[in-house]
Formats: C-alpha cells, sequence, structure tokens
C-alpha cells in the first residue's frame, strides 16, 4: 500500500512569509554574489508588500499582523550588502 505523508508548506515562520511577500512586490531584492536581502528603497514597491500583506494573511494571522511583520521585516533590511566591497553589488 502506498503512503503519502502531508506536505509541510514551503515557508514555515511568519518572517519568512513576510520575505516572500517584499520580494513579490519588489521591495527587496537578493544580492547576486552574497545572497543578503536588500531593501530597493521604492515606496510603491513597500505600499504594494503592506497592502498584499494585509488582504492576504497566512492562515491563523490577521491582516494586521501580517501588516506589522512584513513592516518589521522591511525595517530589519538595509539597502546594501554587508558583503560587498563599498555595499554595491
Amino acid at each position: 500500500m502506498l503512503m503519502t505523508k502531508e506536505r509541510r508548506p514551503a515557508i514555515r515562520t511568519l518572517r519568512g512569509w513576510a520575505i516572500e511577500v517584499l520580494q513579490e512586490a519588489g521591495a527587496i531584492h537578493e544580492c547576486e554574489e552574497h545572497g543578503w536581502a536588500r531593501d530597493r528603497a521604492d515606496p510603491h514597491a513597500r505600499e504594494r508588500a503592506v497592502d498584499l500583506a494585509r488582504r492576504h494573511p497566512p492562515a491563523g494571522t490577521s491582516g494586521d499582523q501580517a501588516a506589522a511583520e512584513v513592516r518589521d521585516v522591511l525595517d530589519s533590511i538595509g539597502d546594501t550588502c554587508p558583503e560587498c566591497p563599498d555595499g554595491d553589488c
């Protein structure tokens, strides 16, 4: 008999979910060489990310909680890569 396991969601934390929302909205991107997340400093992309979070929060999370997490993650990300010379990727 074939047994199947229930699949885990690809993103397991609210922070991981928020990072994905920020990437989808174009508010952050990765340094191609080192993989650090970098803030694109695009106010329209930030607004899109917060709006997406509020309208489509993950299961068990309110729209306000999801939007707050997106803002918290965005506040923790700089606009330069700490490993690149002069922070310029």
